[in-house]
C-alpha cells in the first residue's frame, strides 16, 4: 500500500494528505482567512483615519491662510489634531503649525518645545529640516546664541540640498555677523546668495555682502590684474 502512495501524483498525495489532516487543513485555513481580514481591516482604519485627519486639519488651517475667521485658537486646534490622530501625517503637519503659531505669537520657550517634540516623535519626516530651524530659530530669538549657532550648523550639515539649509546659513550669516567675525559671516552669505541667485533670500545675502565688503575691505578677495603683454620670444642667434 505504501508503495503504491508514494507513485502517486503529487496532486493525489495532497489530497491524500487533505482526506487524513482535513480538520487541521481547514483551521489553518482559517486562521489564515482571519489574519487577513484584520490587515485588511487595520489598513481600512488607517485610511480612515488619514482621511479624517486631513480633513480636521484643512478645516483649521484653510480659514488661517485666507484670513477668513477660523479657530479662535488655532493652536489648541493644531494640538486636538496632533491628539486625535497621532499617527497620521496631517498630525505631523498640524504639529509644526503649532510650533510656528507659538513663534509668530512670541512664545519662543513654548514654540521649541513643539518642534522638539516633532524631532522626537516624527524621525523619519521629510519635514524634520523644517522642525529643526524652527527649534534653532526659537533659540536663537530667546537669546541663546551659542545654542542656536550649534543647531543651525548642524542643521546644515544633516540636512544638504534643502530649502531650510540657506535659510539656516543667513542665519549663520547673521550671528556670527553679529559677533564680529565678519569672515565666517561672509562665507556664510555667499552659499546662500550662490545656492539662490534669484530668490529674495539671495538677494537679503547679496547686500549683507556688500554692507559687508564697504565695512571690512580688507575681507574682498584681490583679482590680479590682466594683462595683454604679448610675450617676448627669443630669436637664437
Amino acid at each position: 500500500m505504501e508503495s503504491d502512495t508514494a507513485q502517486l501524483p503529487v496532486s493525489h498525495k495532497a489530497l491524500a494528505w487533505f482526506d487524513a489532516n482535513k480538520k487541521q487543513a481547514l483551521m489553518g485555513a482559517g486562521v489564515v482567512v482571519l489574519a487577513g481580514m484584520i490587515i485588511a481591516f487595520i489598513i481600512y482604519q488607517r485610511n480612515q483615519s488619514e482621511v479624517a485627519a486631513s480633513i480636521a486639519l484643512s478645516n483649521v488651517e484653510v480659514p488661517q491662510m485666507s484670513g477668513a475667521r477660523g479657530s479662535a485658537d488655532p493652536v489648541a486646534a493644531y494640538l486636538k489634531i496632533v491628539a486625535e490622530y497621532p499617527k497620521s501625517s496631517a498630525a505631523a503637519r498640524a504639529l509644526l503649525l503649532a510650533g510656528g503659531g507659538l513663534f509668530v505669537d512670541g512664545k519662543y520657550a513654548e514654540s521649541q518645545a513643539q518642534f522638539d517634540r516633532f524631532a522626537r516623535e516624527q524621525g523619519n519626516s521629510p519635514l524634520m529640516g523644517e522642525a529643526l530651524l524652527g527649534a534653532a530659530a526659537c533659540m536663537d530669538a530667546l537669546g541663546k546664541t551659542n545654542e542656536a549657532l550649534t543647531a543651525y550648523t548642524d542643521l546644515v550639515r544633516q540636512h544638504p540640498g534643502e530649502n531650510v539649509t540657506s535659510q539656516a546659513r543667513f542665519a549663520l550669516g547673521r550671528l556670527y555677523e553679529a559677533r564680529n567675525d565678519p569672515e565666517k559671516a561672509r562665507a556664510q552669505f555667499e552659499e546662500v546668495a550662490r545656492g539662490n541667485p534669484y530668490g529674495s533670500l539671495g538677494s537679503e545675502a547679496g547686500m549683507r555682502l556688500e554692507e559687508l565688503n564697504q565695512k571690512y575691505p580688507k575681507l574682498v578677495p584681490v583679482t590680479p590684474p590682466a594683462t595683454n603683454a604679448t610675450p617676448i620670444k627669443l630669436q637664437k642667434k
